[in-house]
C-alpha cells in the first residue's frame, strides 16, 4: 500500500512562472516631482552648492540651522503626508528644499527625511540634478553600514570618509592648491560598497560632469558622529557660518526615527 504522507504529489499542470499570467500587473507609480514655494521662480535654479542631507547627524545639523528659508519640496507619491507636522520636524517623512540665507551665493539644502527606494533612486537623482536644479557643485551626506565597509570600524569611534567625481578630484577650480571640498577627510577604502540613492546622486554628478563629493559617516547615530559632521561642515563647507543650538538637545537627536530606515548592524561586522 502506498504511503500517502511521503508520496510525491502529482505535477502541477502549470509552471510556477505561468501562474503569474493570471495576476494583473501592478500600476506604475507616478513620477516624483518638485514643488516650489514661489511658482514663478526662474528655472532651472543654478546654486553654487547643492547639499543633499540623508544621514541622521546631517539632518539634525540643518534642521537646527536658523539661517535658511524653505523654498520647495520633493514629492514622492508613494510616501503619504499623514502624520507630518505643520512646521518642519525631524520626525516627518518629508523631503524639503531650503535656501541658505547667503547674499553672495545660492546654496540649496535638500533634507531627505524619508527612505528612497532603490528603484526610485535614479529618477529622484535626475530630478534633483540637471533638470530643474543645475548646481555647480554637489555634496551628499550619508551613513555607511559596517557590512559595506572594507575594514574594521569601532562602534565607539566616529569616522567620516569621502568619495569624489573625477572632476572634483582633479581640482580644476583655479589651478592652485587643493580645491577639494572636504580637504581634511580620508577617502573611502577601496572595496567598500556604496549603493542606493547616494550612489545614484554621485553617479549623476559624474555623468553630467559636475563636481560632486559624497561624505560617508560612521556610526549611523551617535553624539560623537553628530559633533564630527557638524565640525566638518563648519570647517570645510560652510566656513564663517554662525551656528549654535540652544541646549544642544542630544535626547532629541538620539530619538530620531531615521534609525528605522537602516538595517541593524550586527556585532559580527563591528
Amino acid at each position: 500500500m502506498e504511503d500517502l504522507l511521503t508520496e510525491l504529489p502529482p505535477p502541477s499542470r502549470f509552471f510556477l512562472e505561468d501562474l503569474n499570467n493570471f495576476t494583473l500587473p501592478s500600476s506604475p507609480l507616478p513620477c516624483p516631482f518638485l514643488v516650489f514655494s514661489t511658482p514663478n521662480v526662474k528655472k532651472p535654479l543654478r546654486p553654487t552648492l547643492l547639499i543633499v542631507a540623508m544621514s541622521s547627524p546631517s539632518l539634525y545639523f540643518f534642521h537646527h540651522l536658523s539661517s535658511k528659508t524653505l523654498v520647495g519640496t520633493l514629492v514622492l507619491p508613494e510616501i503619504p503626508f499623514s502624520g507630518n507636522c505643520i512646521e518642519p520636524s525631524l520626525r516627518d517623512k518629508s523631503c524639503n528644499i531650503y535656501a541658505l540665507n547667503d547674499p553672495d551665493n545660492l546654496v540649496l539644502i535638500v533634507s531627505v527625511q524619508c527612505s528612497i527606494a532603490a528603484e526610485r533612486s535614479h529618477a529622484v537623482a535626475k530630478l534633483l540634478i540637471s533638470e530643474q536644479i543645475v548646481p555647480e557643485r554637489v555634496l551628499i551626506l550619508d551613513s555607511v553600514q559596517s557590512r559595506n565597509f572594507r575594514g574594521k570600524l569601532s562602534p565607539d569611534e566616529a569616522s567620516a570618509f569621502k568619495l569624489e567625481t573625477s572632476l572634483e578630484r582633479k581640482g580644476l577650480d583655479d589651478g592652485c592648491g587643493d580645491s577639494s571640498l572636504l580637504k581634511n577627510s580620508d577617502y573611502l577604502p577601496s572595496g567598500s560598497v556604496i549603493d542606493g540613492f547616494s550612489a545614484a546622486l554621485l553617479g549623476r554628478c559624474q555623468m553630467k560632469k559636475i563636481k560632486g563629493t559624497l561624505c560617508i559617516s560612521w556610526p549611523v547615530l551617535s553624539t560623537t558622529v553628530k559633533s564630527l559632521i557638524a565640525s566638518v561642515l563648519l570647517k570645510d563647507v560652510l566656513s564663517g557660518l554662525d551656528y549654535s543650538i540652544d541646549g544642544d538637545n542630544d535626547e532629541e537627536y538620539l530619538k530620531l526615527d531615521q534609525i528605522k530606515n537602516h538595517p541593524l548592524d550586527s556585532e559580527l561586522y563591528t
